[in-house]
């Protein structure tokens, strides 16, 4: 039983050495980079023809490994391996693959495997930091989005009133505006294919639609980006805490290994005195 626990402490210690390695987390990236290769190869027909056995060989033996190290992750941090929400879409994402690995639900299945692309997302610090940033600017979005509604309200309203007779196809009615709407906040040839015929018909149109790429494609989107600039600044220097540092990391590390030790010695205590 002595032998038993020390071993399992030993390989306990030496595996998450292993998978915290910054080498064991760029192999795993280039296994997905390759993943992903993969499968826009078999997007070509007379490719995935002539070489379909080795293809799916070869995606079997990644899911393999992918399928392992979550295995290993689990054994290592336990419970604790789902306090993260990264480590959850990771595991999402590889259980799904195995589920639907001999699925005859073919479109499924290329759907399941494309989303191990996702896992780049867990990679990479900045990328995980931009994701963080972005759900932290919902909840302040409340308000830029309300205002958006009602500036689309408005100028739907404004625009079906003023430019149904002259632009039917356009603003024929209300709903038929608010996607021409979209179309001219999103910037895409608004002006040669909205604004320069209707121009020619009704000169002082402009004012509409000044006035509506100003204080919405600008205004409005600015305000988003620059929720979202900040949050990802604020999680950047909350980043660079003492945490960030070597020697503090290296400290924790020990630390963490200390608690261990102690809580094995505690139990080798009590085997002894059984």
């Amino acid at each position: 039983m002595l032998k038993k626990l020390i071993f399992e402490w030993v390989v306990h210690i030496k595996l998450k050495r292993i998978i915290e390695h910054p080498l064991f987390s760029k192999t795993i990236l280039v296994l997905i980079m390759l993943n992903a290769v993969i499968i826009c190869l078999e997007t070509y027909p007379n490719i995935y023809k002539s070489y379909s056995h080795l293809l799916i060989g070869v995606d079997r033996i990644l899911l393999l490994i992918f399928t392992v190290e979550i295995l290993l992750k689990l054994f290592v941090y336990r419970s604790s391996f789902f306090r993260n929400g990264w480590n959850i879409l990771d595991f999402i994402v590889i259980s799904l693959s195995l589920i639907f690995i001999h699925s005859n639900f073919i479109t499924i299945l290329r759907i399941v495997r494309v989303l191990r692309v996702l896992r780049t997302l867990s990679m990479f610090p900045s990328l995980r930091r931009l994701i963080n940033a972005l759900f932290l600017s919902i909840p302040a979005m409340g308000s830029t989005i309300l205002l958006t509604t009602i500036l689309f309200y408005i100028y739907g309203i404004f625009g079906t009133t003023m430019f149904a007779n002259a632009a039917p196809e356009y603003f024929g009615n209300f709903h038929s505006t608010i996607l021409t709407l979209f179309q001219i906040f999103t910037l895409d040839s608004w002006a040669t294919g909205i604004f320069r015929p209707l121009l020619s018909d009704i000169p002082w149109a402009w004012l509409y639609f000044v006035t509506f790429v100003l204080s919405s494609a600008f205004i409005l989107a600015n305000l988003f980006f620059g929720e979202l600039v900040n949050n990802a600044h604020r999680l950047a220097e909350a980043e660079k805490d003492p945490e960030e540092d070597g020697v503090y990391k290296e400290l924790k590390e020990l630390k963490a290994q200390n608690q261990e030790l102690h809580r094995k010695v505690d139990q080798l205590m009590e085997i002894m005195k059984k």
